[in-house]
């Protein structure tokens, strides 16, 4: 699925990657994110920030910033998909330096392959406490199953087309209390 979406969108992302080498410089974002187990792997994202000592707010190019709007930034993550270090679906995977703060219910959201979308993604966004987004990666991980994994894709599209946040609430997921 993901060589076909490669295929599918490759013009799509070569002429973003063309406009980002021109207008920035530079064409990919690379940084280590903890994968399953915990294993480091380097997550790709489209560049959207300037390299200067400023606020991110700040940073955040006009490109980048429509880029990040409709989630195209995380485009080039196909590739980590490709290369087997995440899925369409699965817990976000944070920075490694978060790796000491996770409590040992929380750790296991690295039981899975992290994904691009996922249940705290669905739900809220950035607009959930760092506690709820990682409530809901565990009940993800205790209750994976191909239902649920649709209902994300479903409500992943609505929030693309949207070009909002998700709203749809937490409470929807049968057994999920935050």
């Amino acid at each position: 699925m993901a060589a076909c979406l490669t295929f599918a969108l490759s013009p799509l992302l070569f002429l973003i990657s063309l406009t980002l080498y021109f207008t920035e410089g530079k064409i990919l974002f690379i940084q280590k994110r903890p994968g399953l187990n915990g294993k480091p792997f380097e997550m790709y994202k489209f560049i959207t920030m300037t390299e200067n000592n400023l606020p991110e707010t700040e940073r955040i190019t006009s490109l980048g910033r429509f880029l990040r709007k409709l989630s195209l930034d995380e485009l080039p993550q196909i590739l980590n998909i490709l290369k087997g270090e995440m899925s369409f679906i699965g817990p976000r995977p944070f920075l490694m330096e978060y790796m000491p703060l996770y409590s040992a219910y929380h750790k296991r959201r690295h039981d899975v392959v992290p994904g691009i979308t996922g249940l705290a993604q669905v739900t809220g966004r950035n607009d959930l406490r760092w506690e709820n987004k990682l409530d809901l990666d565990a009940y993800y991980v205790d209750n994976i199953s191909f239902g649920l994994d649709i209902k994300i894709i479903i409500l992943t599209i609505v929030y693309f087309l949207k070009g909002c946040p998700g709203s749809y609430p937490a409470t929807k997921f049968s057994g999920y209390h935050s």
